[in-house]
């Protein structure tokens, strides 16, 4: 394949761009009253207007050009069939499968993966259902009602993420929290008002060797046998999602209670495997199913609709757009929705894990850039705080706001003021205020230019109906496959994670040598040596 920045696509996008850089949302809209019409699509429960960008059709056209030059078509066919476009780790990339509904065949080396991952849903709702009824109780016959999921990256971003957005779906008479953090302070503040006899721990690993994980799981174990007075109790209030039977087994965890997944799963995309047990318990089977059947149907659109008319493509398009050729260091996501404020952390791990990769599928290190930096915070709070510099700053950071016509409270009014927020954040950003518009409206000669806007600042609005379980398992799917165009036109592998293992390496090195009693030598750089000593010395 063409170097990518030899491409026929990719010239001639540098070529428009320099045409087209300097132009302003103002003349666009100006130019076409109808744009807001040509610039917008539809599809799996999801709007996007992504008119308010620094694009004309020729844009579009250019981008949609060079993602056939890329051959995203053709890499997409392969992940949905199965092939192992995963080179590095020789895996298969799979997670349409968790999806898929009953009767679909998606092989991987020959063999039909859903009748399996539809094994694995069928034992977690059987599940869910008994302990949701107080039929599993735990080793006092007391009823569970507490859920604490120990996990790390997507074992813990996706469940915490899911079970915020879909609270008002959930069963509020039980209690759910989630632990990442190997600081100690994490898991105590988790439990300090638990009572154990009510409290279910969910272990999520695939190999049950994870460090942090496993070393919360420890602390967890050891919490209830000290409650509880019995190592007997562990089967009562421990399950795990794992692979790791024989590891999951000595813990003292009872195998019948062991939900496992497959190494074509990457942890970032794993929300909607066994490891949303605990989202299934929270929201119950059939909220749970609704939810996949949200992710399948983007994953539809994305495989089906046209080039021209796909929410995914289009938006990882707009993202390579901004990256390559305006040179936007990040983007923001901004939902206006108070239960999704762990969306944009979601976002970061599925977009920066995936596409932060400086070589491209051949090894060779790529002379563009990749993957963006993603941030932001739920609107309306993010307006009182990043907001300025997004409005007035010198940095270019296009940003998706995300928003739903139906509330969700019983507070309709407020609802009708969050959104007017959306909107009026989207035009203020693509229009600003100039200094004729000021003097018109009285304001003070030495105001005018502290109070100019320039405005001209590119954002998607992503609409839907209301934040359901359909619709979230719509929108993480969009930004999957968005991810997924993005490298696919950089030519990368989104679906492996070499740069988080070095430090996992680093620290089982390290951790013997804070022993402020043994001492042992240290062989380390300077820096490095200094930082352990001091360690030693105050810690000791």
């Amino acid at each position: 394949m063409t170097a990518l920045t030899q491409t026929p696509a990719w010239q001639a996008l540098v070529a428009h761009h320099a045409e087209i850089k300097d132009v302003h949302l103002r003349r666009l809209f100006a130019d076409d009253p109808a744009r807001a019409e040509h610039f917008s699509v539809e599809g799996a429960g999801l709007f996007l207007d992504y008119s308010k960008n620094r694009i004309s059709g020729e844009t579009i056209r250019l981008l949609l050009r060079l993602a056939e030059e890329r051959e995203v078509a053709r890499r997409r066919e392969a992940m949905f069939s199965g092939e192992k476009i995963n080179t590095t780790e020789r895996r298969a990339v799979l997670h349409v499968a968790l999806r898929a509904p009953r009767g679909t065949t998606i092989e991987v080396d020959g063999v039909d993966v859903v009748p399996e991952v539809h094994k694995v849903l069928d034992a977690m709702a059987d599940f869910a259902t008994r302990l949701r009824s107080g039929d599993f109780a735990g080793h006092t016959g007391k009823r569970i009602r507490n859920v604490v999921n120990i996990g790390i990256g997507g074992s813990y971003l996706g469940p915490d993420m899911a079970y915020r957005a879909l609270r008002s779906f959930s069963d509020r008479s039980m209690t759910f929290r989630f632990v990442a953090n190997v600081d100690g302070a994490d898991f105590h503040e988790a439990t300090q008002d638990l009572d154990a006899a009510e409290t279910l721990f969910i272990i999520s690993s695939k190999t049950f060797t994870t460090l942090e994980t496993m070393t919360n799981a420890a602390t967890a174990r050891a919490w209830l046998v000290g409650k509880l007075g019995s190592d007997a109790a562990v089967a009562k209030h421990f399950v795990a999602v794992s692979t790791n039977i024989d590891g999951v087994t000595k813990f003292g965890i009872d195998p019948t209670n062991t939900f496992g997944f497959w190494d074509w799963v990457g942890g970032r995309y794993s929300m909607d495997s066994a490891i949303g047990l605990s989202t299934m318990i929270a929201v119950g089977p059939e909220n749970y199913r609704a939810l996949l059947g949200g992710f399948h149907a983007m994953d539809e659109h994305f495989r089906t609709a046209p080039a021209a008319r796909n929410l995914p493509l289009l938006l990882g398009l707009l993202t390579v757009w901004y990256n390559n050729f305006f040179g936007a260091q990040s983007y923001g996501v901004m939902p206006y929705a108070a239960p999704l404020a762990r969306f944009p952390a979601y976002l970061q791990q599925l977009q920066m894990e995936s596409n932060g990769k400086h070589v491209d599928l051949d090894g060779n290190v790529v002379n563009y850039e990749t993957g963006p930096i993603v941030w932001g915070e739920p609107g309306t709070d993010s307006q009182h705080s990043f907001f300025q510099l997004l409005h007035q700053g010198t940095k270019l950071v296009p940003c998706d706001l995300i928003g739903f016509c139906q509330p969700l409270s019983p507070l309709t009014a407020q609802h009708d003021l969050l959104m007017a927020n959306l909107i009026a954040q989207a035009e203020a950003l693509a229009f600003g205020k100039t200094e004729d518009e000021l003097k018109a409206e009285g304001s003070p000669d030495f105001q005018r230019p502290f109070r100019v806007m320039q405005g001209n600042r590119p954002t998607n609005m992503i609409l839907a109906e209301r934040l359901d379980p359909a619709t979230l398992g719509s929108l993480v799917a969009l930004y999957e496959h968005s991810v997924f165009t993005q490298g696919a036109i950089w030519g990368i592998d989104s679906f492996d994670q070499w740069g988080v293992e070095l430090g996992k390496a680093l620290a089982n090195r390290i951790i013997p040598e804070l022993d402020h009693d043994k001492q042992p030598k240290l062989g380390h750089d300077a820096s490095t040596n200094a930082l352990i000593s001091r360690y030693r010395r105050l810690r000791g």
